[in-house]
């Protein structure tokens, strides 16, 4: 079976395996870039780059109402450069910016028609469909998986009870299938990131997410908007809009 580590014993070996296998730096330095995907026969190995106004739109329409500073680093551009985007998507209709306490960027209906119709474009120019299609295939085979880690970390499974994280053991099993599931879901950022650069963060924050759960910063598996579950999710959604199909 698998070599049971204490918690501090953990957080060294995620850190370790996690730059190892994909070349990223630890939670407080620079995040490197995931490993190269294999080149699919018939198929351009650069990747496509998105036009930025389509990035911002696209990432807005996955995450949700975000502020700009949330944006700018879900695409890795710079704030500077997303809030320019962001005035002129604006100035378009396609997005729209709520005041308030909860507040932010949010897409509108013309944006959701504006995305739906230049991301099929990108798909069809890109010829990428079957690769994003086969992708999916992957990540539902693994995400019945994600939800039982991330009710696990929140949920003990002897009693029910919320998980205080006191048991260092226990939270470190199950970061432990989180690791083992973080391996796997790599390979379809890295081949997804290969024909579509749009792709390309998920990877890095997965693993910085990965990276500052095991350090301590436990909201980072799933009650951060940063966390986890939370880049999973996004990721998802991103997978469905891009086929086109409905969540339910």
């Amino acid at each position: 079976g698998p070599q049971k580590l204490s918690y501090p014993n953990f957080c060294r070996s995620i850190a370790q395996s996690i730059r190892s296998a994909g070349g990223f730096a630890l939670a407080d330095g620079p995040v490197g870039s995931p490993p190269a995907a294999t080149t699919i026969a018939g198929m351009n190995p650069t990747p496509h780059r998105s036009d930025p106004d389509l990035v911002v739109l696209h990432a807005l329409r996955c995450i949700g109402t975000a502020p700009c500073e949330r944006l700018a680093a879900a695409v890795q551009l710079s704030q500077a450069d997303v809030e320019s985007e962001l005035i002129d998507l604006a100035r378009s209709g396609l997005v729209t910016y709520w005041r308030g306490g909860f507040g932010g960027w949010t897409i509108t209906e013309a944006g959701r028609g504006t995305d739906d119709e230049r991301i099929a474009a990108e798909l069809d120019q890109t010829g990428s469909r079957e690769l994003v299609g086969r992708s999916y295939d992957a990540f539902l085979v693994l995400n019945p998986e994600l939800l039982e880690v991330c009710t696990a970390w929140q949920l003990r499974p002897v009693d029910g009870l919320p998980n205080d994280h006191a048991d260092h053991r226990y939270d470190a099993r199950v970061l432990q299938r989180l690791s083992s599931l973080h391996r796997r879901g790599q390979a379809i950022c890295t081949d997804l990131a290969g024909v579509l650069e749009r792709f390309s963060p998920y990877g890095s924050r997965l693993s910085r997410a990965l990276e500052r759960s095991a350090g301590g910063e436990l909201g980072y598996v799933t009650d951060n908007t940063d966390s986890y579950h939370t880049v999973w999710f996004q990721l998802h959604e991103d997978l469905l809009v891009t086929l086109g199909t409905p969540r339910w």
